[in-house]
């Protein structure tokens, strides 16, 4: 009888522990791809009157540059990141022999783009900027 009922708290002990080790939850950041420009950044650092060396410095290379009719440069930024939020969870009650549970997951995207638009006189010094975001 003993052993009975020894047996009766191990498995019940076994029950209670699977109830909460089987409960789990994770969410994060799985992919992050941002190269710190921010309409921020654009904002603060690019000033009219600055040489496209320091914008060099500031921004990086830009994706493309243009010319117009009278040589002037305009230097184009076009940046896109994209988070992915992922989320897991698991319920459950385990037993010795036999385990009943669920999972759940979900993903969640979204993606952001920046453009910049550096204008340059004849000297290579900034004249003009601008820029855009959008996020969906």
């Amino acid at each position: 009888m003993k052993k009975i009922a020894q047996l009766s708290l191990v498995l019940a002990a076994f029950v209670c522990l699977g109830g909460l080790v089987g409960c789990s939850s994770s969410t994060g950041n799985t992919i992050e791809n941002d190269e710190k420009l921010t309409v921020a950044k654009a904002q603060k650092e690019i000033k009219i009157g600055m040489s496209s060396a320091e914008v060099v410095e500031i921004l990086g290379s830009p994706n493309m540059v243009t010319t117009d009719e009278k040589r002037r440069e305009t230097w184009v930024y076009d940046r896109m990141s994209t988070q992915v939020d992922s989320s897991s969870s698991s319920k459950g009650v385990w037993l010795v022999i036999v385990g009943a549970g669920s999972d759940k997951s979900s993903a969640k995207s979204s993606q952001r783009t920046l453009t910049i638009i550096v204008k340059f006189d004849e000297q290579s010094k900034v004249r003009d900027f601008a820029y855009r975001s959008s996020s969906f």
